[in-house]
């Protein structure tokens, strides 16, 4: 798909925005592609890259397609209000599915953002587990400006990083967030400069590959679910997954 730009080279995974002509706008096909792509990820990947080509990540939803323009022979999405109840929930179920692929245990996500992060381009950016950006960065939900509500996946890691109040307000009044801000309120994990974006995330994903992936993966599931459980459930789940990697790391010595 020319729109997006995917690779695999060993453990490493890569997603390209690649529309820089509308700063990476986002379609439907765009996110089926992204759904297919994790779906047929090899078993070895451990760690995926996504970024943004030129200077955006993703100004959001292509906005031809809320405004009743087909784009690229799909329809516009307005066009779903008529469409039966089961219908409506399995395509968003699909759309959904493009983003939440990068939240799966077995691998850690990376956004690089630059610049633009606007509503599906926020989404996709709390998507992944770990965001690093740059000073230009400008985050902002703007699907209540469109009459929408987020549903790609946004709003439970807008509410787990910001907490619930906070992620209303940003929600409610659509404001931007940039980089200072993002950094205190942990939508960012760090800020750099342009030029050291592209090797602070290669520093970070070879980082990233150096503990046992089994290890990793067992983190990640237990972090994931620690909110949702109560502390004496959260030390069970401890319990199993550290006799789950001591049956795994005895096996291997067999």
């Amino acid at each position: 798909m020319k729109e997006l730009r995917l690779s695999v080279e060993g453990p490493v995974a890569r997603v390209v925005l690649d529309r820089p002509e509308v700063r990476n706008a986002q379609t439907p096909a765009m996110w089926r592609t992204l759904a297919d792509f994790g779906t047929s990820l090899p078993a070895d990947v451990r760690v995926v890259v996504v970024s943004g080509e030129g200077p955006s990540f993703s100004a959001g939803l292509d906005r031809r397609l809320m405004m009743g323009e087909a784009v690229d022979g799909q329809e516009a999405l307005l066009t779903l209000g008529a469409k039966p109840t089961a219908e409506v929930h399995e395509l968003i179920a699909g759309f959904q599915a493009g983003f939440s692929w990068l939240r799966r245990p077995e691998i850690i996500s990376i956004a690089a953002v630059q610049g633009h992060a606007i509503g599906a381009g926020f989404q996709l950016a709390l998507a992944c587990d770990l965001r690093v950006v740059t000073p230009d960065v400008r985050f902002s939900m703007r699907e209540t400006a469109l009459g929408l509500v987020p549903d790609l996946g946004g709003t439970q890691p807008l509410v787990q990083l910001v907490g619930y109040s906070r992620a209303l307000e940003l929600c409610a009044t659509t404001r931007w967030v940039e980089a200072d801000e993002a950094k205190e309120l942990g939508l960012a994990n760090i800020v750099v400069p342009p030029e050291e974006l592209a090797g602070t995330v290669k520093d970070l994903t070879e980082a990233l590959l150096s503990p046992l992936p089994g290890a990793i993966r067992e983190t990640k599931a237990l972090l994931l679910g620690a909110a949702d459980r109560s502390y004496q459930d959260q030390l069970k789940a401890e319990r199993e997954a550290q006799e789950r990697r001591l049956k795994e790391l005895l096996a291997t010595l067999a």
